[in-house]
């Protein structure tokens, strides 16, 4: 009983991390799905949500008119989130440059400022992008030729970290990224990726179903509404979004918190997604999102029950104290910033502490639950 209990978690833990990229991967060289891609310049919308961005939303602005695509069909829409600064009067500065203000007298939460934007958008195809990130010159294009095939509902872009010469802890997540963005390109190819890169994105307006207020997650229930919808939402590696990592442990943890408190929130809300005769993605969903939620308590399991076999055999010590060291090297490297530097520190330090911000995160989603669950901003 216990060693079938040991190799059932470990076969899952494989397959979260291993197997399910691996499967992708050949099942993409055996199939994958064409998308007819050619120039689509249709008038857009982009849509920026904000509160309290004085600091960096004319860097935003300055950097969305300077997009190659045809100034008299690009529109931007900018919804202040109860700002209590000077965000409001620098974006009505822009009011010339059709740019447009909604402005919100107080805060109600990014999805109710997506809804009200969304409908309040002329065009077909709209944008949506964070007001962090720098854009580039060519994403517009990038993101706009993949509608040319009507089976695409959405189309994410691709995040790219800036890391430079920067920390070991920078450098974890930026190869967390691209092993991340490995598994989307592969799930587009198939059919549909599960969520969409929040910097930028883009959806039909036909498509988009208003989101409950409070979403934390807009950038996996959004597209996940289209292809429930029967539409593709595809990966387009050349739509490049910029952006700089977390620098530190404190505020990856913020961040990562939130977004995994997300994924139990998202289940809440869209319990359709669970339902494999209604998600055709049932599959890359359950992989992708739920056998990692479920991966802290596998890895428990893991450590628990290879603990009580280690006495049984030479076989199952060797496994332990393989298992051991890794959880040294982890703690090494969260202890001790500096030891990431080296990759045997980087990646299981990485590894580890994304898997306790799921529990954080798993917290948090019970605790707000418990204060009303829909105040999340």
């Amino acid at each position: 009983m216990m060693e079938t209990l040991f190799w059932s978690v470990m076969l899952l833990l494989a397959y979260t991390y291993v197997g399910y990229p691996a499967a992708l991967w050949i099942v993409t060289r055996v199939y994958a799905r064409r998308n007819h891609v050619s120039e689509f310049t249709p008038p857009i919308t982009i849509v920026i949500v904000v509160y309290n961005e004085e600091a960096r939303i004319v860097k935003k602005l300055e950097n969305c008119l300077s997009l190659d695509y045809p100034g008299e069909l690009l529109n931007i829409i900018v919804v202040s989130d109860g700002s209590d600064d000077d965000t409001s009067t620098l974006v009505q500065s822009y009011a010339a440059q059709r740019i447009r203000l909604l402005e919100s007298p107080q805060r109600r939460g990014k999805a109710a400022c997506i809804n009200d934007a969304i409908q309040s958008c002329q065009s077909e195809y709209i944008v949506l992008t964070d007001v962090r990130q720098r854009l580039d010159p060519g994403a517009l294009r990038a993101l706009l030729r993949n509608f040319k095939d009507e089976n695409v509902g959405a189309v994410s872009g691709e995040l790219v970290f800036e890391v430079g010469d920067g920390s070991g802890f920078e450098k974890g997540v930026d190869a967390y990224w691209r092993y991340e963005k490995f598994i989307r390109n592969c799930e587009g190819a198939i059919d549909s990726v599960v969520g969409v890169t929040g910097a930028i994105y883009a959806i039909r307006k036909s498509y988009f179903q208003p989101i409950p207020h409070g979403t934390i997650l807009d950038d996996v229930l959004i597209p996940m509404n289209v292809v429930l919808q029967g539409k593709r939402v595809i990966f387009e590696p050349g739509a490049l979004a910029f952006d700089l990592p977390e620098k530190d442990l404190a505020g990856e943890s913020r961040r990562k918190r939130r977004t995994l408190a997300g994924n139990y929130q998202l289940l809440a809300l869209r319990p359709a997604i669970l339902n494999p005769f209604r998600n055709r993605i049932w599959i890359q969903f359950v992989s992708h999102k739920l056998t990692r939620l479920l991966a802290p308590l596998t890895m428990v399991t893991a450590f628990t029950t290879n603990l009580l076999l280690a006495g049984t055999s030479v076989f199952y010590t060797t496994i332990f104290i393989a298992q051991f060291a890794l959880y040294l090297l982890a703690l090494a490297g969260i202890w001790w910033p500096r030891s990431q530097r080296h990759v045997a520190v980087r990646i299981p330090a990485t590894f580890f502490a994304f898997n306790w911000y799921a529990v954080l995160g798993f917290i948090e989603f019970i605790r707000n639950r418990r204060r009303g669950g829909h105040l999340w901003r």
